[in-house]
């Protein structure tokens, strides 16, 4: 797994004891159960310091996998599970974490046969955050142009998102093109406030003004 995998996905806090009791169907729905993870998901990224978040995340993701088997046709379910297993794959790392990665596409692609414009689109944008960061064949699945097309899909269904403009621009500064990164980027810190989604917000445009550093140094030279 290379390094910028490992440090990325991107992609994402206190302790995860928080909502991570397990809950039966009959006791909540799907919707309950996707703020839940989510909430447990942005706290880890977020909030927990670096060295703890390994462990947590594979408890979150155990309990995704549980909500996932509860609501297996619910797009944001999956999706959120996929989100969860790259998160934990990343923070994991090596090549034990491939097999994480290649469920989470999984997920991923279950959602966008269920609802492509789910959540916004996030699978595109998931996916195509994936087939940038994994390495390619014979290891992985990675494909830069698969990347492009799936992270433009994102982009159409979600023009003005942070998410999508952030993975968009971290994808053109990793193929080397500045200017365009530059633009994505600035685009993702013009985004609208997203309800209930404060602490992600802000992790968010902090990862933003941080890749733009770098792309403002590139731009320089």
């Amino acid at each position: 797994m290379t390094s910028a995998f490992i440090k990325h996905v991107t992609l994402a806090l206190t302790t995860v004891t928080l909502g991570l009791s397990v809950f039966t169907a009959a006791q909540a729905g799907a919707p309950e159960d996707v703020q839940r993870i989510r909430s447990s998901w942005e706290n880890i990224k977020y909030r927990m310091p670096e060295k703890e978040q390994e462990e947590a995340m594979e408890k979150l993701n155990k309990e995704a996998a549980r909500v996932k088997a509860q609501h297996p046709q619910d797009a944001a379910v999956l999706i959120w599970h996929g989100i969860i297993e790259s998160s934990y794959a990343g923070l994991k790392g090596g090549l034990g974490a491939l097999s994480l990665v290649k469920d989470a596409k999984l997920s991923f692609e279950d959602a966008l046969a269920i609802n492509s414009s789910a959540l916004d689109g996030s699978a595109y944008t998931s996916l195509g955050s994936l087939y940038y960061q994994v390495p390619g064949w014979p290891i992985g699945f990675g494909d830069d142009r698969k990347a492009a097309e799936l992270l433009k899909k994102g982009l159409s269904i979600n023009p003005n998102g942070i998410d999508s403009n952030y993975f968009y621009g971290d994808f053109l500064f990793r193929s080397g093109d500045y200017e365009g990164a530059e633009k994505a980027l600035k685009k993702a810190l013009q985004a609208p406030a997203r309800e209930g989604r404060a602490l992600a917000d802000e992790g968010r445009r902090k990862e933003v003004n941080e890749l733009l550093a770098k792309v403002e140094k590139k731009l320089q030279k």
